[in-house]
């Protein structure tokens, strides 16, 4: 899977390192699935900058799916994501 960053859209402020694997991707609409590499506390919905492998940025949002998570102490779960426009 590709490795990325995620970080807060307002402040720019950096929260984890990313595995993704996108779904889903036509003009202007995408979603997916990403596991945090480290364990953070991520909150639902919100507004996040998703950076991919090769640099470019999205904005998405993040839905937990409590019925993936990945095996490990403590638990990191996937989080679905979701965005509308393009890749910068």
């Amino acid at each position: 899977m590709p490795t990325g960053k995620i970080y807060f859209s307002i402040g720019g402020e950096f929260i984890a390192n990313v595995s993704y694997n996108f779904q889903h991707q036509a003009d202007g609409h995408w979603w997916g699935e990403l596991t945090l590499v480290e364990y953070k506390q991520v909150k639902d919905g919100g507004s996040y900058t998703l950076e991919l492998e090769d640099g470019k940025k999205c904005h998405c949002s993040l839905k937990k799916r409590v019925n993936r998570a990945v095996q490990s102490l403590p638990p990191r779960y996937v989080y679905h994501f979701m965005g509308n426009g393009k890749f910068e």
